[in-house]
């Protein structure tokens, strides 16, 4: 019994592969032109990054292929964000180089559509998963099967829940960016020092994605001091995590509750500050300020994250005020040395074993240092970091 079911795992491994091949070829290439540089650019200067090894160097330090060699099954959300397309092309290019077949999947936020990508990931055969869940309590049955198969996982950018079939988490400090965006406005309006109250509405992540409230976290930890002694004022009341996630990081959704501000609480007061946890809902923002008619002589801080292409311009432009920097090329170098270390039965590089507990364990976890960028400084970390060229920026 045991040989027929090697046998039968064998063929329905080759199957599985062969269409694998077919159906991720459009993955590997839909992406920007930074996507698809060599994923050993260089990035910032580790005193900017906060992280002591640079994309380039740590590529060329891993560029000995395993041996053994081994297959890759990489579940990523989404291609309807550029970071996305950027994280999957470059863990992609940085495992091959290393000698391990990718079979690289979006899910296009669809919860099922990523559940059945990972079963078939599993019944292929693959030696390792990582995933960057869309709705992680969707994936606990799943992550159950791989468990019993011997297959480990690593959570990508947002933490795997209610599971203790994760082994480990490499992301950006989610609450350091709240941080980040948060000390940005107190810095730019010089809040502690404030004669006057400024306006503000929040737009806070995904309630499905953990990530969301570690950063909610962040903001307002720097934030509830302004908030409770008026110098900032919410006018739509809402300030609770509840109240200002946006389910799935919706750009539309983050355009009409601005809309709805604007025109239910800000018809005789300009708003101040969008202050928003994504580059996407910032985009929603700039769209719903301009159709009230908003201009430079009133435009308001517009926060964001992910230092998105377009976002950048809308930086120079003065269109958004700032972004988190997320060297997206780092992150995935420092996965890839994770699946190396497992596949090879070594320690993986970790810094906190403390913060993130999925409500079954603590997963060890390696988090990388976001960086806030605006029109002073996106040339020195974005443009000399080789992230953005300056064609790409003028485009």
């Amino acid at each position: 019994m045991k040989m027929r079911k090697k046998i039968l795992g064998a063929l329905l491994s080759v199957a599985m592969v062969a269409t694998t091949l077919v159906g991720c070829g459009g993955s590997a290439t839909t992406t920007n032109d930074t996507a698809t540089k060599d994923a050993s650019s260089t990035t910032a200067s580790d005193s900017t990054t906060g992280d002591s090894t640079a994309a380039d160097t740590a590529t060329q330090e891993v560029t000995t292929k395993t041996e053994a060699g081994g297959k890759v099954g990489v579940a990523m959300p989404t291609q309807s964000s550029e970071r996305w397309i950027n994280d999957g092309a470059n863990m992609k290019a940085q495992l091959e180089a290393l000698g391990y077949e990718v079979d690289l999947q979006y899910a296009e936020d669809d919860v099922q559509m990523q559940v059945s990508q990972i079963e078939n990931m599993i019944a292929s055969g693959v030696n390792c998963l990582v995933i960057a869940s869309i709705d992680s309590s969707a994936l606990v049955n799943v992550e159950a099967q791989a468990k019993d198969a011997g297959i480990p996982i690593i959570a990508y950018d947002r933490l795997l829940m209610d599971t203790d079939a994760v082994s480990y988490y490499a992301t950006f400090d989610n609450k350091g960016v709240g941080t980040a965006i948060a000390k940005y406005v107190e810095d730019k309006l010089d809040l502690a020092n404030a004669s006057e109250s400024y306006t503000i509405e929040l737009f806070m992540g995904s309630p499905d994605d953990n990530n969301a409230v570690f950063l909610y976290n962040g903001v307002m930890e720097v934030l509830q001091p302004y908030f409770d002694n008026g110098t900032l004022v919410c006018k739509s009341g809402r300030t609770s995590f509840e109240d200002t996630c946006i389910l799935r990081w919706s750009q539309e959704t983050a355009q009409q509750n601005c809309e709805n501000y604007l025109t239910g609480f800000y018809a005789d007061e300009d708003l101040d500050i969008c202050l928003t946890a994504f580059d996407g809902f910032a985009y929603g923002c700039k769209a719903a300020l301009e159709g009230a008619g908003y201009t430079a002589e009133n435009w308001p801080i517009i926060t964001g994250q992910d230092a998105e292409l377009m976002a950048t311009k809308n930086i120079i432009s003065g269109k958004q005020t700032m972004s988190i920097y997320k060297d997206t090329r780092l992150l995935a170098e420092k996965c890839v040395k994770m699946v190396q270390a497992v596949l090879e039965g070594a320690e993986p590089e970790i810094n906190d074993t403390e913060q993130y507990n999925n409500g079954k364990i603590v997963v060890p976890s390696y988090l990388c240092t976001p960086v806030a960028v605006d029109q002073d400084n996106y040339k020195t970390i974005i443009v000399d970091g080789g992230y953005y060229t300056e064609e790409q920026l003028a485009e």
